[in-house]
């Protein structure tokens, strides 16, 4: 099997400049080490992109990403671009359109980093969040804004087909790791849709014997995230209430920086895309003071789909050493620079 890896470059905006070239070069040094190729083209797409050209990325953009391996992302948003475009005209775009259905967003320990919360046990759960359904189809509209009879409406849609699928995908996941999944609703109001979610999950789980399966409403979920994140192994959950609660994973950590993410084709037909979980936090690009351990282990996930498992690995032992050895940013209470943690990672590879 060939071990060239042709990767699409999405900086995006703001520290997504910093962080993504710092990345990449842990990947180009990991590459050297295992022994595999990679080559990239860098694209400018984004919000910048879309005050001088009016669009996100160009109308061919869906195509020429097509034919590579896997997008590299930093984030998309600036300022002066209204904040309801980038999701649809960027993001959701290439994750609808290249089937990425799930979004796979670890929370784990980082030796050396302080963690807001009292307890010490280690965490190590992921997040399967259905990313192309449920609440986020910006199906709807609004009628008559302005008057008194004004109104919006958002429609969440949710599939047999896209249910099973993500489903699938969570207890095959669970089966690798600790066989333990808990699936996220709050079916008890949303007595239509969500009930429905469940009940496929459900019929899904019947194909996992060997996989302890329980359901916890979204409410609870957020609750013992805060008092025991060490009981969850695989948590599936909506595209919505996975938003919010990989934020909330990444808080957990010790901060959003620390978050990596990949959004997956399982089945390779398209590339997948891998992202850190923040946003582009603009009030801070340009002094490098951004943290890239995110961006750096979505570069880890990156090859672990790719089927490099042990540079993957490589990477993750390497940041771990780093962040013990206090190679920390602002955000963690440290003072190194994006360059210097990515030095460091490399230097520790």
């Amino acid at each position: 099997m060939s071990r060239n890896y042709n990767i699409a470059i999405v900086p995006g905006d703001g520290i997504g400049k910093e962080i993504v070239p710092a990345g990449y070069s842990v990947l180009e040094a990991i590459a050297k080490i295992q022994k595999f190729s990679i080559r990239s083209e860098t694209f400018d797409w984004g919000a910048g992109y879309f005050l001088k050209n009016g669009m996100f990325l160009p109308k061919d953009g869906l195509d020429i990403l097509k034919k590579f391996d896997a997008v590299y992302f930093g984030s998309v948003g600036l300022p002066e671009v209204d904040d309801t475009l980038p999701a649809k005209d960027y993001t959701f775009k290439v994750r609808t359109n290249f089937e990425q259905y799930v979004n796979y967003r670890p929370v784990r320990t980082y030796p050396g980093v302080t963690r807001p919360l009292r307890s010490e046990k280690p965490i190590d759960f992921v997040i399967i969040r259905e990313n192309v359904e449920g609440e986020f189809v910006q199906m709807g509209g609004q009628y008559l804004p302005d008057s008194d009879a004004g109104m919006g409406i958002d429609t969440s849609v949710f599939t047999r087909k896209g249910i099973e699928r993500v489903a699938h995908y969570a207890f095959k996941l669970a089966q690798k790791r600790r066989k333990k999944l808990t699936h996220i609703t709050k079916s008890n109001t949303l007595i239509n849709s969500l009930t429905y979610w469940d009940r496929i999950i459900k019929e899904v789980s019947l194909h996992y014997p060997d996989v302890t399966h329980d359901q916890m409403y979204i409410d609870n979920c957020t609750a013992n995230f805060v008092l025991r994140p060490e009981v969850f192994d695989v948590v599936l959950t909506t595209n919505l209430f996975g938003d919010i609660l990989s934020d909330l994973g990444g808080a957990i950590m010790g901060s959003l920086g620390l978050g990596g993410s990949g959004n997956i084709n399982p089945e390779k037909d398209f590339p997948s895309m891998f992202e850190p979980i923040h946003g582009s936090a603009p009030d801070i690009a340009g002094k490098n003071i951004a943290n890239p351990y995110g961006q750096i282990w979505s570069a880890a996930l990156m090859l672990e789909h790719l089927g490099e498992t042990v540079a993957a690995e490589k990477i993750m032992t390497a940041i771990d050493k780093s962040t013990q050895q206090g190679v920390l940013t602002r955000d963690l209470g440290g003072n190194a620079g994006t360059l210097e943690v990515a030095a460091a990672v490399i230097k520790n590879l």
